[in-house]
């Protein structure tokens, strides 16, 4: 089962990398919901082997592109952000370490794996991948397009992508560039 989850992961990491035009040093927020991808309920069964998967399968493919990957947490720690010290920036870090019940196993995944891992609290990140419901709106710049994968699930989640592009701005005038639409 969690080869299976790894590959959708992968699959769908690199449908989202040509759907959204992500290059290199742009960021990716994932919400994941292992209780979802292992077929129960949002929150109530964390699986923490699923996430490793979802997390490796993700990982293998953004990190040789050099697109910066952010795991959001769970509802318990306020849908904090994990992320490498680098991709953090000027942003103020908190002190939180995640674990499977609070913060979410993916959450978790990505403090043990990422090389220097920082806890923060938002991030406006350029695509987004949502596994099983889990909201991550708020931590996707202004403004969000949502975007239709053919790959629209990992195992039993249901599976959201976003990318973002920037605000129209001006009136009847204005001419606007066509490669950031």
């Amino acid at each position: 089962m969690y080869d299976k989850i790894k590959k959708e992961a992968a699959e769908a990491a690199k449908e989202l990398v040509c759907a959204a035009g992500l290059k290199s040093g742009m960021t990716v927020v994932v919400g994941c919901s292992t209780s979802e991808v292992c077929g129960s309920r949002i929150g109530s069964a964390s699986v923490p082997e699923a996430a490793e998967a979802i997390f490796m399968g993700l990982y293998e493919v953004f990190e040789p592109l050099g697109i910066n990957m952010a795991a959001q947490c769970c509802e318990h720690l306020n849908r904090a952000i994990i992320v490498e010290r680098s991709t953090a920036g000027n942003a103020e870090t908190v002190n939180v370490v995640p674990f499977p019940k609070a913060g979410g196993s993916f959450a978790t995944a990505a403090y043990k794996y990422f090389a220097d891992p920082v806890a923060i609290e938002e991030i406006k990140a350029d695509a987004g991948l949502d596994i099983g419901m889990t909201l991550i709106g708020m931590h996707l710049k202004k403004v969000a397009v949502p975007l239709r994968l053919k790959n629209n699930k990992i195992g039993e989640a249901t599976l959201n992508a976003a990318r973002t592009r920037p605000k129209f701005i001006g009136g009847e005038r204005v001419h606007y560039d066509d490669r950031l639409l």
